[in-house]
């Protein structure tokens, strides 16, 4: 929805009975031109249509929030004493610079 207003929001109604008129794929051409749509059924939402990549955003979104919630919690037990270095942790699990050479690690 790219309007918070009355009129954004009674725009992105779309009533299932045009559905059930066959007006399926222009329905999908609103959602692809103006973004969310909310269809209801018995005056009440059923579901909300919106493009896989705003869904795809959403979610991406929703994922780092929830990391964020997690990091933020982690971090309210983080205990500098009980802390390793980096190379604390290499040498208990007998791993050297040398064995990391060809390693290669792809972040998102």
């Amino acid at each position: 929805m790219n309007e918070m207003s009355v009129l954004g929001v009674m725009k992105s109604i779309v009533p299932i009975t045009r559905f059930n008129k066959g007006e399926a794929s222009r329905i999908f051409d609103e959602v692809e031109a103006g973004g969310t749509k909310v269809v209801m059924k018995n005056n009440r939402p059923a579901c909300i249509l919106m493009s896989p990549e705003k869904y795809e955003s959403l979610m991406e979104m929703l994922s780092d929030y929830i990391m964020e919630e997690e990091a933020e919690a982690r971090m309210t037990q983080y205990d500098p004493d009980e802390t390793m270095s980096r190379r604390e942790v290499m040498e208990s699990f007998g791993i050297t610079d040398d064995d990391l050479d060809d390693v290669v690690v792809e972040i998102e």
